[in-house]
């Protein structure tokens, strides 16, 4: 097996694990996010798709702002076995999130291309999508778990063009938990102040 096959498995597994993690709200999931990003970092720049690994590279640095703001907000309110704690986005937020979207996935798109990117387009809306998307999971928002169906699907695509037949299954995966979580969140949630 080369380095690189055995680095989108450890990706795959560890994936897996950080969503299961997710769906439950444990802050474990932070630290195996951590490692899962590290390992992605290098499946993607051996694939040359510069966005996809900033964008994991970006996921190790928020990972430290996740853990530290959930346990903040776990403080903050009575938290039975099972609860999850969950904050509103606001209509500022939200214009925000679409501002930076889609400013930033035509930016990002430029640069992609410059740089030789094999799937600009995609990679940089997958990028974009999913940053949002993390810096909404740090906050506890559950619409976090809708941008993350569309991206993860637009992953999978973007990986399976590539031959990264691991990754793809693993977004494969990360959609269908997205889905479940979404649910799962808006059952077992509790409103915080923002």
């Amino acid at each position: 097996m080369d380095v690189l096959k055995a680095f989108e498995i450890f990706t795959f597994v560890t994936g897996v694990a950080y969503l299961v993690l997710e769906i439950l709200h444990k802050n474990v999931m932070w630290i195996v996010g951590i490692l899962t990003a590290a390992a992605a970092v290098a499946v993607f720049a051996v694939k040359g798709l510069y966005a996809s690994m900033g964008l994991n590279v970006y996921y190790v640095v928020v990972s430290f702002i996740g853990l530290y703001q959930w346990r903040k907000d776990g403080a903050k309110i009575e938290v039975e076995a099972g609860d999850i704690h969950l904050r509103r986005i606001s209509a500022g937020g939200l214009a925000a999130s679409a501002a930076v979207l889609v400013a930033g996935t035509v930016a990002l798109f430029f640069i992609l291309r410059t740089l030789g990117d094999p799937a600009s387009w995609l990679d940089a809306a997958v990028a974009m999508l999913s940053a949002i998307a993390t810096w909404w999971l740090t906050r506890s928002i559950p619409e976090q778990w809708l941008l993350w169906i569309v991206a993860d699907i637009t992953s999978a695509v973007l990986c399976i063009t590539q031959g990264m037949h691991w990754m793809t299954a693993l977004y494969a995966f990360y959609a269908a938990g997205a889905a479940y979580g979404w649910f799962y969140w808006r059952r077992h949630g509790s409103q915080i102040e923002n």
